[in-house]
């Protein structure tokens, strides 16, 4: 056994990873020096006494995760990822914030070996966490500790939980009884615009125990290593419920002039203070990027602690007898074969809200997702996810139904985090004017890659009674403004089956946008879904215009193409159910579908944002709802067969005109 090291010797690594954080903010004139110095006694206790894991393997699933939800302070966890060898170079840490590094502003899942969520908007590393949590106990749960044993740490700043979302995250935490979950607060009594006390008075250990949570208050031992390793290790100790760890730290700390100053938050880059601050630290006045030999040995040492563990979780990996091919399902968050198979089907002719038929699909493919789980934020049956299964809590830690509570923002972030966590498909759903609530999450959903899906329902005018308040219109465009993130509006229930398939068998985040009403089932559809967007039926050798419709709005196409033939004029009808998807497909398909020269009428009830382009003229609404039944609304605002057909007769009369 490799006897400890030396007090000296560790206060001395602290330090050298303080020198990596000076040096690389002052190499890029830019970042956050002040929490990553005052919280590196703290990390460095993290990562060579408590955690689990192995530098050399990054993504072991049974491995601790670290979550910096104070992603500002970015280059606190990339000096530790370079000394623990997580394939950082001292290149990459002199390339910090530079074009086309490994270390961003802010760590980014999936760019950087070691860091696990995308983090920096203040409050949704802690809500990761939360979700991660969640996925660690259900995973234990439903394969047993002989594969999923571990824990989540997460270092939160003031800034994190003043924001909303931690709020809505640590009450869904203290209730559902994380006890894997250890979050570290840095009470720092610092943000930008100067001391805390400005904006915030909270009794933050009176709330996160008021909302069920352990708490330590360890007071002034930011710089105490021992202190800091007994009282992260109480919080473990609370095994039945999540931990906070309150830690009064001085940000800037050691340096001798910023220390406990709004300046220290951001680059300090004054070239004397930095010099003191070597002084006092013990490191060279000379060289930047200093790493003597016994410090790279400690830390090397320290990121193959985990070897042995991750070799012994691989044998027992081996030696498992359960079901193999549903835990590599969920590993990978994909399907099991079949999955096409498990499709319900539909009569065409029959009238079914999208919502209700995408509640008939969930419940029919969760056999054949074995990490699926889904959940609403308080409206479950409303929104199509509800699931035959116990819910998800600490008396059935392995339910698959989740009652996130009146949370949107926080259910996203935690479906994130299950996501980027692994070995859980979580499925969330909302009515969709409150995906404003979530937007900030689904975001970094579609940044992150994290494999979620959304359903969003309730989706237009359509809602009827409720009014404007409950009606959106603007939503759906605001969604598709978002780079990453498949958005489906299915027409009927056969695409949203289709979309189903789509979604699962896919990667990234995908919203589905369905209908509260009743829509018919309508002939020839669901066949394109996974090009996002295909001709419905027989396409007319030479049509003389193109009816698209997305969603309830596809119904008055079909009837204004049967209605325009009546006259002579030959329509194509077009299923658009994802037009980012359409936009990726080859050119000769895209003719095929829009043929150059044929005039496109665009039917969606929602803003025209976004058709300018494949469109001539549009169908659409660019103001508010009302309050009345769905029908009357959708009849007032245009969308009818009747309308289409003229507006239809109207483009055909206007490019003939100007041929």
């Amino acid at each position: 056994m490799t006897a400890p090291p030396s007090p000296e010797l560790e206060s001395l690594a602290v330090n050298v990873a303080r020198g990596l954080q000076m040096d690389a903010v002052a190499a890029a004139n830019s970042g956050h020096t002040g929490t990553a110095l005052a919280l590196s006694p703290l990390t460095h206790v993290l990562f060579t006494r408590i955690m689990d894991f192995d530098a050399a393997d990054p993504t072991w699933p049974d491995r601790d995760r670290f979550v910096l939800s104070a992603g500002h302070a970015s280059m606190l966890q990339y000096s530790f990822l370079h000394l623990l060898g997580y394939g950082l170079t001292l290149d990459d840490i002199r390339a910090f914030r530079q074009w086309d590094s490994l270390t961003p502003g802010h760590p980014e899942v999936g760019h950087t070996a070691g860091v696990e969520v995308t983090t920096g908007p203040l409050g949704q590393g802690f809500a990761n966490a939360v979700g991660m949590a969640m996925a660690e106990r259900w995973l234990r749960a439903t394969f047993g500790d002989d594969l999923f044993d571990h824990r989540i740490y997460c270092i939160a700043s003031d800034g994190d939980l003043m924001e909303g979302i931690s709020h809505e995250a640590a009450s869904f935490a203290g209730h559902q009884g994380l006890g894997r979950l250890v979050v570290i607060y840095d009470d720092n009594h610092i943000t930008i615009d100067g001391a805390t006390e400005l904006a915030y008075s909270d009794d933050v250990p009176g709330r996160f125990r008021s909302y069920g949570w352990h708490v330590e208050e360890l007071g002034e031992v930011a710089e105490d290593l021992d202190a800091l390793e007994a009282g992260i290790r109480a919080g473990i100790a609370a095994d039945d419920r999540p931990s906070l760890i309150v830690l009064r730290s001085h940000i800037g700390h050691p340096l001798p002039n910023v220390v406990d100053t709004p300046g220290a938050h951001g680059a300090v880059l004054d070239a004397d203070e930095l010099a003191a601050g070597r002084q006092i630290m013990g490191l060279p006045a000379d060289e930047r990027f200093w790493v003597p030999d016994e410090v790279a040995a400690l830390y090397a040492d320290a990121g193959r602690r985990g070897a042995d563990a991750r070799a012994a979780w691989a044998a027992r990996l081996d030696g498992w007898d359960g079901d193999r091919a549903a835990l590599d399902a969920a590993l990978a968050a994909r399907p099991l074969d079949g999955l096409r198979g498990a499709l319900p089907e539909f009569e065409v002719g029959t009238a079914i809200a999208t919502r209700k038929a995408s509640n008939t699909v969930l419940e029919a493919i969760a056999p054949q997702v074995p990490g699926l789980v889904a959940g609403s934020a308080d409206l479950t049956g409303n929104t199509g996810v509800k699931l035959a299964s116990e819910p998800m809590g600490p008396e059935a830690p392995g339910g698959r139904a989740i009652h996130y509570g009146v949370r949107e923002h926080g259910m996203a972030a935690a479906m994130n985090g299950m996501a980027l966590h692994g070995g859980v498909l979580p499925v969330g759903g909302t009515f969709l004017v409150f995906s404003d609530y979530a937007r900030p999450s689904v975001r970094l959903a579609a940044l992150s890659r994290a494999k979620v899906v959304y359903s969003f329902t309730h989706d237009s005018i359509g809602v009827g009674e409720d009014g404007p308040t409950h009606q959106p219109v603007e939503h759906v465009a605001a969604l598709r403004a978002i780079p990453g993130l498949r958005v489906v509006r299915p027409a009927d229930a056969t695409e949203v089956a289709a979309a189903w398939a789509m979604a699962l068998e896919g990667d990234g985040p995908t919203a589905l946008i369905l209908t509260r009403q009743n829509v018919p089932v309508l002939a020839g559809t669901g066949v394109g879904v996974e090009r996002g967007g295909y001709v419905v039926g027989t396409a007319p050798s030479e049509p003389d215009v193109v009816l698209v419709g997305t969603g309830s709005e596809l119904q008055w196409c079909v009837g204004a193409a049967d209605a325009l033939a009546g006259s002579g004029v030959r329509a194509q009808v077009v299923s658009m159910p994802c037009r980012e998807l359409f936009e990726t497909q080859d050119a000769d398909y895209r003719a095929a579908v829009l043929p150059a020269g044929v005039p496109v009428l665009a039917v969606e009830a929602g803003v025209h944002d976004g058709w300018d382009g494949p469109a001539s003229a549009t169908v659409t609404l660019d103001r508010f709802g009302a309050s009345a039944p769905g029908g009357t609304a959708m009849r007032e605002f245009g969308f009818t067969t009747e309308n289409v057909t003229a507006a239809a007769a109207q483009l055909v009369e206007r490019h003939q005109e100007a041929s």
